[in-house]
């Protein structure tokens, strides 16, 4: 029974939107609007969006601040405010990072992700190249059926103006 619970827990951390690879990684591979330099990034980002942005870390599960959040506003770019998901995009999918079932045309990038012996598609921000999370295809059927598994850290809210 234990050798089962620690497979469980192997197969969903590897299927999560999880990736703690901590290589630095090459910005040179994909031109961006926003191009600056390491240093400053790091002086411009905490170091915990920075592990995210630039490194593309991942916050532990349940952690982040927009996991369970639900108000009317836009999600943006935490690195460059590019506004990349809209309130209504959002939803609850238990995986444990915000979720939203489409991101606005035109404000994320997709690249190919082969790390921990898996393909996955990883999303970034069409403005600075700033990692956000993956995208699966394991959301809502009533709409998109995509699972933009976001970060909290990646991203800010801002609240819609009230009328």
């Amino acid at each position: 029974m234990k050798n089962i619970i620690v497979v469980l827990v192997a197969i969903f951390t590897f299927t999560s939107c999880q990736s703690q690879e901590k290589k630095e990684v090459s910005r040179k591979q994909t031109t961006t609007e926003i191009q600056k330099t390491d240093a400053e990034w790091k002086k411009e980002l905490t170091p915990e969006q920075y592990e995210v942005l630039r490194n593309k870390g991942t916050e532990r599960p349940f952690t982040g601040e927009y996991y369970d959040h639900f108000e009317k506003g836009d999600y943006v770019c935490a690195a460059c405010n590019n506004v990349i998901f809209h309130s209504n995009m959002k939803f609850h999918s238990d995986c444990g990072w915000p979720s939203f079932d489409q991101a606005i045309k035109g404000s994320v990038i997709y690249k190919e992700d082969n790390t921990f012996g898996m393909t996955r598609t990883e999303v970034m921000c069409a403005k600075c190249g700033g990692h956000l999370g993956h995208v699966f295809d394991d959301g809502p059927e009533e709409t998109t059926g995509k699972r933009f598994c976001t970060n909290s850290v990646s991203i800010k809210f801002v609240p819609a103006k009230k009328s």
